[in-house]
Protein backbone atom coordinates (compact mmCIF):
# COMPACT_ATOMS: atom_id res chain seq x y z
CA UNK A 1 0.00 0.00 0.00
CA UNK A 2 2.47 2.69 0.58
CA UNK A 3 4.73 1.53 -2.22
CA UNK A 4 1.87 2.69 -4.30
CA UNK A 5 1.03 6.02 -2.93
CA UNK A 6 1.99 8.53 -4.94
CA UNK A 7 2.93 10.69 -1.72
CA UNK A 8 5.33 8.17 -0.91
CA UNK A 9 6.62 8.54 -4.48
CA UNK A 10 7.62 12.24 -4.11
CA UNK A 11 8.65 11.93 -0.45
CA UNK A 12 5.88 14.28 0.31
CA UNK A 13 2.30 13.72 2.34
CA UNK A 14 -0.07 15.47 -0.35
CA UNK A 15 -2.34 18.06 1.24
CA UNK A 16 -5.47 16.51 0.59
CA UNK A 17 -4.56 13.57 2.17
CA UNK A 18 -3.58 15.33 5.55
CA UNK A 19 -6.95 17.19 5.07
CA UNK A 20 -9.14 13.85 4.58
CA UNK A 21 -7.47 12.32 7.53
CA UNK A 22 -8.06 14.98 10.08
CA UNK A 23 -10.57 13.96 12.54
CA UNK A 24 -14.25 15.20 12.26
CA UNK A 25 -13.72 17.51 15.66
CA UNK A 26 -10.51 18.16 14.34
CA UNK A 27 -7.54 18.31 16.96
CA UNK A 28 -7.15 22.19 18.47
CA UNK A 29 -10.67 23.62 19.17
CA UNK A 30 -10.11 27.02 17.02
CA UNK A 31 -6.48 26.90 16.26
CA UNK A 32 -5.23 26.87 12.60
CA UNK A 33 -1.38 26.35 11.63
CA UNK A 34 0.47 25.65 8.74
CA UNK A 35 0.83 21.65 7.13
CA UNK A 36 4.18 20.02 5.93
CA UNK A 37 4.51 17.94 3.25
CA UNK A 38 6.96 15.54 4.97
CA UNK A 39 7.95 15.62 8.86
CA UNK A 40 11.45 17.37 10.68
CA UNK A 41 14.27 15.52 9.74
CA UNK A 42 16.74 16.15 13.00
CA UNK A 43 20.29 15.50 12.67
CA UNK A 44 21.08 11.77 13.89
CA UNK A 45 23.51 12.51 16.61
CA UNK A 46 21.35 15.03 18.06
CA UNK A 47 18.29 12.18 17.81
CA UNK A 48 20.27 10.33 19.93
CA UNK A 49 20.87 12.49 22.21
CA UNK A 50 17.32 13.28 22.45
CA UNK A 51 16.40 9.77 23.39
CA UNK A 52 18.68 9.78 25.99
CA UNK A 53 17.36 12.65 27.72
CA UNK A 54 14.43 11.24 28.97
CA UNK A 55 16.54 9.48 31.52
CA UNK A 56 18.13 12.56 33.12
CA UNK A 57 15.01 14.50 32.85
CA UNK A 58 13.32 11.66 35.08
CA UNK A 59 16.41 11.98 37.53
CA UNK A 60 16.03 15.57 37.47
CA UNK A 61 12.19 15.35 38.51
CA UNK A 62 12.94 12.91 41.33
CA UNK A 63 15.79 15.10 42.39
CA UNK A 64 13.32 18.12 42.67
CA UNK A 65 10.36 16.45 44.62
CA UNK A 66 12.87 15.03 47.03
CA UNK A 67 14.17 18.69 47.86
CA UNK A 68 11.26 19.77 48.28
CA UNK A 69 10.24 17.13 50.87
CA UNK A 70 13.70 17.30 52.76
CA UNK A 71 13.22 21.10 53.11
CA UNK A 72 9.80 20.63 54.49
CA UNK A 73 11.34 17.82 56.66
CA UNK A 74 14.50 20.13 58.01
CA UNK A 75 16.95 18.45 55.86
CA UNK A 76 17.45 20.85 53.74
CA UNK A 77 17.08 24.63 54.14
CA UNK A 78 13.61 25.61 54.88
CA UNK A 79 13.86 28.70 52.69
CA UNK A 80 13.67 26.52 49.52
CA UNK A 81 10.11 25.24 49.69
CA UNK A 82 8.93 28.66 51.39
CA UNK A 83 10.27 29.76 47.58
CA UNK A 84 8.30 27.55 45.79
CA UNK A 85 4.93 27.55 48.12
CA UNK A 86 5.20 31.29 47.56
CA UNK A 87 1.69 32.63 46.25
CA UNK A 88 0.10 28.94 46.94
CA UNK A 89 -3.23 28.58 49.14
CA UNK A 90 -2.76 26.55 52.29
CA UNK A 91 -4.80 23.84 51.08
CA UNK A 92 -2.60 23.64 47.83
CA UNK A 93 0.39 23.37 49.76
CA UNK A 94 -0.97 21.04 51.65
CA UNK A 95 -2.05 19.15 49.26
CA UNK A 96 0.98 18.88 47.43
CA UNK A 97 2.46 17.47 50.95
CA UNK A 98 -0.01 14.90 51.44
CA UNK A 99 2.06 11.25 52.31
CA UNK A 100 -0.72 9.92 49.40
CA UNK A 101 1.13 11.44 47.48
CA UNK A 102 5.12 10.49 48.75
CA UNK A 103 7.44 10.30 45.88
CA UNK A 104 4.91 10.60 43.09
CA UNK A 105 5.84 12.68 40.04
CA UNK A 106 3.98 13.51 36.53
CA UNK A 107 4.29 10.80 34.27
CA UNK A 108 4.16 12.77 30.78
CA UNK A 109 7.69 14.35 30.48
CA UNK A 110 7.54 17.33 28.29
CA UNK A 111 10.09 19.87 27.67
CA UNK A 112 10.06 22.22 25.08
CA UNK A 113 13.63 22.20 23.50
CA UNK A 114 15.04 25.27 20.97
CA UNK A 115 18.04 23.92 18.62
CA UNK A 116 21.10 26.45 18.83
CA UNK A 117 24.44 26.34 17.61
CA UNK A 118 25.37 24.72 20.54
CA UNK A 119 22.75 21.82 20.56
CA UNK A 120 19.50 21.73 22.76
CA UNK A 121 18.12 24.40 25.03
CA UNK A 122 15.45 23.69 27.38
CA UNK A 123 13.31 26.64 27.56
CA UNK A 124 10.41 24.79 29.28
CA UNK A 125 9.32 21.91 31.49
CA UNK A 126 6.00 21.10 30.80
CA UNK A 127 3.90 18.82 33.77
CA UNK A 128 0.94 19.26 31.81
CA UNK A 129 1.77 19.54 28.41
CA UNK A 130 -1.17 19.60 25.23
CA UNK A 131 -0.27 18.08 22.12
CA UNK A 132 -0.28 14.17 22.64
CA UNK A 133 -3.37 13.35 20.91
CA UNK A 134 -1.86 15.82 18.06
CA UNK A 135 1.10 14.27 17.97
CA UNK A 136 -0.39 11.40 17.77
CA UNK A 137 -2.47 11.77 15.36
CA UNK A 138 0.84 12.94 13.43
CA UNK A 139 2.90 10.14 13.99
CA UNK A 140 0.37 7.57 12.96
CA UNK A 141 -0.65 9.70 9.97
CA UNK A 142 2.83 10.27 8.18
CA UNK A 143 4.15 6.84 9.39
CA UNK A 144 1.61 5.29 7.29
CA UNK A 145 2.21 7.01 4.71
CA UNK A 146 5.88 5.74 5.02
CA UNK A 147 7.88 8.41 7.17
CA UNK A 148 9.75 6.51 9.70
CA UNK A 149 9.07 9.26 12.25
CA UNK A 150 10.47 8.93 15.93
CA UNK A 151 8.69 7.01 18.19
CA UNK A 152 6.46 5.45 15.14
CA UNK A 153 2.94 5.28 14.85
CA UNK A 154 1.75 3.92 18.09
CA UNK A 155 4.06 5.16 19.95
CA UNK A 156 2.34 8.18 21.47
CA UNK A 157 -0.71 5.51 22.25
CA UNK A 158 1.53 2.90 23.86
CA UNK A 159 2.84 5.62 26.14
CA UNK A 160 -0.02 7.39 27.28
CA UNK A 161 -1.20 3.64 27.73
CA UNK A 162 1.15 2.90 30.00
CA UNK A 163 1.10 5.86 32.27
CA UNK A 164 -2.73 5.46 31.83
CA UNK A 165 -3.70 1.56 31.43
CA UNK A 166 -7.39 2.79 30.95
CA UNK A 167 -9.33 5.40 32.62
CA UNK A 168 -10.52 8.58 32.74
CA UNK A 169 -9.00 12.17 31.53
CA UNK A 170 -10.46 15.18 33.33
CA UNK A 171 -10.22 18.38 31.30
CA UNK A 172 -11.06 21.89 32.20
CA UNK A 173 -12.72 24.80 30.93
CA UNK A 174 -9.19 26.45 30.93
CA UNK A 175 -7.64 24.15 29.04
CA UNK A 176 -11.09 23.63 26.34
CA UNK A 177 -8.55 24.12 23.14
CA UNK A 178 -7.18 20.55 24.07
CA UNK A 179 -10.27 19.01 24.04
CA UNK A 180 -10.44 17.63 20.32
CA UNK A 181 -6.86 15.98 20.62
CA UNK A 182 -7.63 14.40 24.19
CA UNK A 183 -11.46 12.83 22.62
CA UNK A 184 -9.44 11.65 19.41
CA UNK A 185 -6.84 10.38 21.69
CA UNK A 186 -9.53 8.34 23.74
CA UNK A 187 -11.37 6.80 20.80
CA UNK A 188 -7.70 6.16 19.34
CA UNK A 189 -6.87 4.10 22.95
CA UNK A 190 -9.84 2.25 23.35
CA UNK A 191 -9.50 0.79 19.13
CA UNK A 192 -5.70 0.36 19.17
CA UNK A 193 -6.10 -1.79 23.13
CA UNK A 194 -8.75 -3.92 21.94
CA UNK A 195 -6.96 -4.73 18.30
CA UNK A 196 -4.07 -5.48 20.75
CA UNK A 197 -5.95 -7.42 23.13
CA UNK A 198 -7.80 -9.64 20.37
CA UNK A 199 -3.96 -9.95 18.98
CA UNK A 200 -3.31 -11.62 22.39
CA UNK A 201 -0.57 -9.17 23.31
CA UNK A 202 -1.82 -7.72 25.75
CA UNK A 203 -4.28 -7.01 28.24
CA UNK A 204 -7.90 -5.36 27.29
CA UNK A 205 -7.94 -2.13 29.13
CA UNK A 206 -10.78 -0.12 27.27
CA UNK A 207 -12.19 2.43 29.46
CA UNK A 208 -10.85 5.54 28.20
CA UNK A 209 -13.03 8.51 28.30
CA UNK A 210 -12.45 12.11 27.86
CA UNK A 211 -15.04 14.55 30.52
CA UNK A 212 -15.42 18.05 31.81
CA UNK A 213 -14.86 19.20 35.25
CA UNK A 214 -18.45 19.40 36.77
CA UNK A 215 -19.06 18.50 40.32
CA UNK A 216 -18.75 14.79 40.96
CA UNK A 217 -18.92 12.90 44.43
CA UNK A 218 -16.82 10.15 44.14
CA UNK A 219 -14.23 8.35 41.91
CA UNK A 220 -12.52 5.54 41.20
CA UNK A 221 -9.63 3.92 39.00
CA UNK A 222 -7.24 6.31 36.95
CA UNK A 223 -7.74 9.49 36.54
CA UNK A 224 -5.36 11.81 34.17
CA UNK A 225 -5.48 15.69 35.72
CA UNK A 226 -5.47 17.72 32.83
CA UNK A 227 -6.10 21.05 34.31
CA UNK A 228 -3.99 23.46 36.26
CA UNK A 229 -3.51 23.96 40.16
CA UNK A 230 -4.27 27.30 39.63
CA UNK A 231 -7.26 26.68 38.35
CA UNK A 232 -9.28 25.10 40.93
CA UNK A 233 -11.65 27.26 41.68
CA UNK A 234 -12.71 26.72 38.07
CA UNK A 235 -12.60 23.16 38.86
CA UNK A 236 -15.79 21.78 40.30
CA UNK A 237 -15.24 18.42 40.98
CA UNK A 238 -11.20 19.06 42.14
CA UNK A 239 -12.06 18.73 45.93
CA UNK A 240 -13.64 15.62 45.82
CA UNK A 241 -11.21 14.54 43.06
CA UNK A 242 -8.07 14.65 45.52
CA UNK A 243 -10.48 13.93 48.73
CA UNK A 244 -10.96 10.37 46.87
CA UNK A 245 -7.02 10.01 46.23
CA UNK A 246 -6.03 11.13 49.92
CA UNK A 247 -7.49 8.20 50.47
CA UNK A 248 -6.24 5.88 47.98
CA UNK A 249 -9.76 5.28 46.19
CA UNK A 250 -8.25 6.72 42.72
CA UNK A 251 -5.09 6.98 41.02
CA UNK A 252 -4.39 10.86 40.11
CA UNK A 253 -1.05 11.62 37.85
CA UNK A 254 0.14 14.10 37.64
CA UNK A 255 -0.15 14.46 41.53
CA UNK A 256 -1.55 17.45 42.69
CA UNK A 257 1.97 19.24 43.54
CA UNK A 258 1.73 22.39 42.43
CA UNK A 259 5.70 23.09 43.98
CA UNK A 260 6.74 20.91 40.97
CA UNK A 261 5.04 22.68 38.28
CA UNK A 262 7.54 25.85 38.79
CA UNK A 263 10.22 27.35 36.27
CA UNK A 264 11.72 28.11 39.73
CA UNK A 265 13.56 24.65 39.89
CA UNK A 266 15.69 25.81 36.58
CA UNK A 267 16.98 28.58 38.94
CA UNK A 268 17.38 26.47 41.92
CA UNK A 269 19.29 23.50 39.66
CA UNK A 270 21.92 26.62 38.99
CA UNK A 271 22.72 27.54 42.61
CA UNK A 272 26.07 26.70 43.90
CA UNK A 273 24.51 26.10 47.84
CA UNK A 274 23.02 22.93 46.04
CA UNK A 275 25.56 21.84 43.84
CA UNK A 276 26.64 19.12 46.55
CA UNK A 277 22.60 17.65 46.37
CA UNK A 278 22.12 17.52 42.57
CA UNK A 279 25.74 15.92 41.92
CA UNK A 280 24.03 13.62 44.52
CA UNK A 281 21.14 12.83 42.67
CA UNK A 282 22.11 12.88 39.28
CA UNK A 283 25.88 11.53 39.25
CA UNK A 284 28.39 13.93 37.24
CA UNK A 285 27.60 13.06 34.18
CA UNK A 286 23.86 14.09 34.97
CA UNK A 287 25.23 17.36 36.12
CA UNK A 288 27.07 17.89 32.79
CA UNK A 289 24.30 17.18 30.40
CA UNK A 290 21.42 19.56 32.35
CA UNK A 291 23.90 21.98 32.52
CA UNK A 292 24.78 22.11 29.12
CA UNK A 293 20.80 21.69 28.22
CA UNK A 294 19.49 24.46 31.04
CA UNK A 295 20.07 27.94 30.12
CA UNK A 296 21.85 30.16 33.62
CA UNK A 297 18.99 30.88 35.56
CA UNK A 298 18.52 33.70 38.69
CA UNK A 299 15.63 34.32 40.62
CA UNK A 300 14.23 37.72 40.76
CA UNK A 301 14.53 38.00 44.49
CA UNK A 302 14.20 41.71 45.45
CA UNK A 303 15.91 41.01 49.10
CA UNK A 304 19.03 43.53 49.52
CA UNK A 305 23.06 41.48 48.93
CA UNK A 306 25.45 42.54 51.00
CA UNK A 307 27.56 45.56 50.40
CA UNK A 308 30.65 42.69 48.87
CA UNK A 309 28.67 40.77 47.08
CA UNK A 310 26.79 40.34 43.29
CA UNK A 311 25.02 38.17 41.32
CA UNK A 312 26.98 35.36 39.33
CA UNK A 313 27.71 35.92 36.04
CA UNK A 314 25.71 39.21 36.11
CA UNK A 315 28.10 41.07 38.26
CA UNK A 316 25.06 43.53 39.95
CA UNK A 317 24.54 43.95 43.18
CA UNK A 318 21.25 45.51 42.39
CA UNK A 319 18.21 44.18 40.43
CA UNK A 320 17.43 47.58 38.80
CA UNK A 321 20.94 47.99 37.78
CA UNK A 322 19.87 45.17 35.05
CA UNK A 323 17.59 47.92 33.66
CA UNK A 324 20.80 49.97 32.76
CA UNK A 325 22.26 46.97 30.35
CA UNK A 326 22.58 47.69 26.87
CA UNK A 327 19.90 46.19 24.04
CA UNK A 328 22.89 43.49 23.18
CA UNK A 329 23.63 42.82 26.96
CA UNK A 330 19.73 42.26 27.75
CA UNK A 331 19.65 39.06 26.14
CA UNK A 332 18.37 37.84 29.17
CA UNK A 333 14.27 36.94 29.36
CA UNK A 334 12.38 36.64 32.41
CA UNK A 335 9.24 34.89 32.92
CA UNK A 336 6.53 34.58 35.78
CA UNK A 337 7.66 31.01 37.26
CA UNK A 338 4.74 29.47 38.14
CA UNK A 339 0.59 29.08 39.91
CA UNK A 340 -0.68 31.81 37.89
CA UNK A 341 -2.58 32.14 34.44
CA UNK A 342 0.28 34.12 33.12
CA UNK A 343 2.77 31.24 33.48
CA UNK A 344 1.05 29.21 30.84
CA UNK A 345 1.97 29.64 26.95
CA UNK A 346 3.74 32.54 25.76
CA UNK A 347 2.01 34.67 28.31
CA UNK A 348 4.39 35.99 31.31
CA UNK A 349 7.52 36.13 28.89
CA UNK A 350 9.47 39.11 28.24
CA UNK A 351 12.85 39.03 26.32
CA UNK A 352 14.96 41.96 27.32
CA UNK A 353 16.93 42.28 23.68
CA UNK A 354 13.04 42.84 22.00
CA UNK A 355 12.40 45.48 24.52
CA UNK A 356 13.02 49.21 24.83
CA UNK A 357 15.02 50.47 28.01
CA UNK A 358 12.05 52.05 29.60
CA UNK A 359 9.67 48.61 28.95
CA UNK A 360 12.65 47.26 30.36
CA UNK A 361 12.93 48.28 33.21
CA UNK A 362 9.03 48.07 33.81
CA UNK A 363 9.37 43.98 33.67
CA UNK A 364 11.74 44.10 36.20
CA UNK A 365 10.09 46.07 38.46
CA UNK A 366 6.96 44.05 38.38
CA UNK A 367 8.83 41.29 38.55
CA UNK A 368 10.45 42.02 41.85
CA UNK A 369 6.89 43.67 42.84
CA UNK A 370 5.40 40.53 42.72
CA UNK A 371 8.01 38.23 44.19
CA UNK A 372 6.25 37.57 47.28
CA UNK A 373 3.27 36.14 45.65
CA UNK A 374 4.11 35.43 41.91
CA UNK A 375 7.76 34.77 41.96
CA UNK A 376 9.70 35.40 38.49
CA UNK A 377 13.37 33.83 36.97
CA UNK A 378 15.29 35.50 34.95
CA UNK A 379 17.23 33.10 32.28
CA UNK A 380 19.65 33.52 29.59
CA UNK A 381 18.03 33.73 25.97
CA UNK A 382 19.35 31.41 24.06
CA UNK A 383 19.15 32.16 20.24
CA UNK A 384 18.12 28.92 17.61
CA UNK A 385 19.38 28.82 14.33
CA UNK A 386 17.28 29.08 11.05
CA UNK A 387 16.05 26.23 9.46
CA UNK A 388 14.63 26.25 5.83
CA UNK A 389 10.83 24.43 6.28
CA UNK A 390 8.55 23.49 3.84
CA UNK A 391 4.85 23.98 3.96
CA UNK A 392 1.38 24.19 2.22
CA UNK A 393 0.41 27.70 1.50
CA UNK A 394 -3.45 28.98 1.15
CA UNK A 395 -3.05 27.93 -2.66
CA UNK A 396 -1.98 24.29 -1.81
CA UNK A 397 1.58 24.48 -3.22
CA UNK A 398 4.97 23.63 -1.40
CA UNK A 399 6.75 26.73 -0.57
CA UNK A 400 9.51 27.41 1.55
CA UNK A 401 9.82 29.53 4.60
CA UNK A 402 13.13 31.01 7.21
CA UNK A 403 12.14 29.31 10.35
CA UNK A 404 13.13 28.78 14.00
CA UNK A 405 12.08 25.40 15.89
CA UNK A 406 10.90 24.65 19.11
CA UNK A 407 10.91 20.79 19.84
CA UNK A 408 8.73 19.02 22.45
CA UNK A 409 9.25 15.33 23.29
CA UNK A 410 7.09 13.23 25.01
CA UNK A 411 8.52 10.87 27.50
CA UNK A 412 5.98 8.20 29.63
CA UNK A 413 7.37 7.15 32.68
CA UNK A 414 6.68 3.92 33.82
CA UNK A 415 8.40 1.03 35.98
CA UNK A 416 10.90 3.70 36.24
CA UNK A 417 12.25 4.26 32.94
CA UNK A 418 11.44 7.53 30.74
CA UNK A 419 10.22 6.02 27.09
CA UNK A 420 10.26 8.59 23.87
CA UNK A 421 6.64 8.00 22.37
CA UNK A 422 6.73 10.54 19.52
CA UNK A 423 8.16 14.42 19.06
CA UNK A 424 6.51 17.52 17.77
CA UNK A 425 8.45 20.15 16.14
CA UNK A 426 6.90 23.62 16.17
CA UNK A 427 8.83 25.77 13.22
CA UNK A 428 8.00 29.51 13.85
CA UNK A 429 8.73 32.10 10.82
CA UNK A 430 11.91 33.74 11.24
CA UNK A 431 10.77 37.14 13.11
CA UNK A 432 9.61 35.19 16.01
CA UNK A 433 12.06 35.22 18.99
CA UNK A 434 9.60 33.47 21.56
CA UNK A 435 8.25 30.33 19.93
CA UNK A 436 5.17 28.69 20.07
CA UNK A 437 1.93 27.16 18.40
CA UNK A 438 0.44 30.02 16.44
CA UNK A 439 -1.21 29.81 12.87
CA UNK A 440 1.81 30.73 10.82
CA UNK A 441 3.64 27.73 12.26
CA UNK A 442 4.26 24.86 11.04
CA UNK A 443 3.29 21.78 12.63
CA UNK A 444 4.66 18.92 11.66
CA UNK A 445 6.37 14.86 13.27
CA UNK A 446 9.81 14.18 13.72
CA UNK A 447 12.47 12.06 11.92
CA UNK A 448 15.90 11.08 12.61
CA UNK A 449 18.00 12.38 9.50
Amino acid sequence: MIASDPSKASGRVSLEELRRRIPKGELFAGKEWRWAPSPYALDGKLARELESMGHRLLQFAEACDLLYRQSVEGRQPSWISELLDRGKPPEVVALGRNPAFRGQIARVIRPDLILTEEGFSICELDQIPGGIGLTGWLNETYASLGFDVIGGSEGMLKGFSSVLPGGEIIISEEAATYLPEMEWLAGRLIRWSRAEAEAGERGGNFLWKVSDASSRAHWSGNIYRFFEMFDLPNVPCAESLFHDACKGLVSVTPPPKAQLEEKLWMALFWMAPLREFWLRQLGERGMQSLQKWIPYTWVLDPSLLPPNAVYPKLEIQNWKELGAFSQKARDLIIKISGFDGRAWGARGVSLGSDLPRVQWEAVIERALLEFSEHPYILQVFRHSILTDQAFYNAEGNVTTMKGRTRLSPYFFVNEGKASLGGVLATVCPADKKILHGMSDAVMVPVVAG
